[in-house]
């Protein structure tokens, strides 16, 4: 006995919206993100104001391509932190370099400097 026709997508109309569009929806999303933040790049806001919203941005585009596009979210919970294990790395090791190299011992030295140096061990 078949089911009756009400139920039959085919007969009613309504059909499932493909994954195409999906992903094509999230794409769109992900493009006025990046829109935003270019657009917050050129606006006279407060510095620091625009670094913490470019970084929660690129934290939520991250995670939209994990989870829709590598198909993360029916994967098993392991592999999300795994994920975000590396966020956290990459994270820590960019906070790091900006933090060593913004150092004022990591900036060239001028000339006067440089003969300075010299001229006080006796080089020169």
């Amino acid at each position: 006995m078949s089911a009756p026709a009400a139920t039959n997508p085919a007969t009613t109309g309504h059909h499932e919206p493909s994954k195409f569009h999906f992903y094509i929806q999230i794409a769109m999303i992900l493009a006025v993100i990046t829109g935003v933040e270019v657009v917050l790049i050129y606006l006279p806001l407060a510095k620091g104001l625009v670094i913490g919203t470019l970084v929660t941005l690129s934290a939520v585009k991250f995670m939209f391509v994990i989870f829709y596009f590598m198909h993360l979210r029916w994967d098993k919970v392991f592999c999300t932190i795994l994920f975000f294990i590396g966020l956290i790395l990459a994270g820590g090791t960019m906070w790091a370099l900006l933090h060593l190299f913004g150092a004022d011992a990591s900036k060239p030295l001028s000339a006067a400097a440089i003969q300075s140096v010299f001229a006080a061990s006796g080089l020169v």
